[in-house]
């Protein structure tokens, strides 16, 4: 499978940090050419840095189409083209209904699930000159599967994302082109990291693994995706989760 995306161009968004570093880190082992796309230019660079293999690094605003479309362009002209897009950029923001502003809304709608819309136009007229052409969604179990408290607008966002994914995945398959998502649980990032050791303790006790997982694990679900062995799979989603939405209660673990 690895194999398959060998020379492979890819575009990470919001690729410096977090899930995005890692399907970036993952897809440059497999020998990709990656390009890591963040707002800031600084990071991406000392993401592009830390991985290696010939990463590059731009700056892009997934929410301004004029900027992602340069972006893109500079990719394709340096790469030879795009094969994949991994249209991983989002924010978290939390904020409960009772004090969230319609602005706050706005801005996570904005950057998630426009986002990827943008993401996806800008990379298109690119990925239908590629023969292995793969748009590959970072979604998540919120949303689409469960809820949590001060996360309405992202959780929204994250259904939504498989909304457009499903329509999406018809309008390009006449281009050979397969669209699809990876719906993460709990992973170990930075935006993790700041919620506390106690949080994480909670989550892991809530997971049959009894761990949570690392960015490599989507990682490597994506470079599945956009492989040529996974060209006749389209529409579809992967949960990484270590199992956490199958038990109904935290007794069932311990029956």
């Amino acid at each position: 499978m690895e194999h398959s995306v060998a020379g492979r161009s890819v575009v990470v968004t919001g690729g410096s940090k977090g899930i995005g570093k890692g399907i970036a880190r993952v897809f440059a082992g497999a020998g990709a050419k990656v390009a890591i796309l963040s707002r800031g230019l600084d990071q991406a660079e000392a993401a592009a840095h830390e991985i290696g293999m010939g990463a590059i690094a731009l700056a892009a605003d997934i929410t301004d189409e004029a900027s992602l479309a340069e972006a893109m362009a500079k990719v394709a002209q340096q790469f030879g083209g795009i094969d994949v897009l991994c249209a991983n950029a989002g924010i978290f923001p939390q904020a409960r209904l009772d004090v969230m502003s319609g602005k706050e809304w706005d801005h996570v709608v904005g950057t998630n699930l426009k986002g990827t819309f943008l993401s996806v136009k800008t990379a298109l007229p690119f990925l239908k000159r590629s023969d292995q052409g793969r748009v590959v969604i970072t979604s998540s179990i919120t949303g689409p599967v469960t809820g949590f408290p001060g996360w309405s607008h992202y959780g929204a966002t994250k259904a939504g994302q498989l909304g457009f994914m499903r329509t999406a995945c018809i309008e390009l398959a006449p281009f050979g082109i397969t669209v699809n998502a990876v719906m993460p649980g709990n992973i170990k990032t930075e935006g993790l990291f700041d919620l506390g050791a106690e949080y994480e303790k909670t989550m892991a006790a809530s997971i049959p693994l009894k761990r949570l997982g690392v960015v490599e694990d989507i990682g490597h679900a994506a470079l599945y995706f956009a492989s040529k062995e996974a060209g006749y799979v389209t529409g579809q989603t992967i949960i990484v989760d270590g199992g956490q939405i199958l038990p109904e209660s935290l007794e069932a673990l311990n029956a």
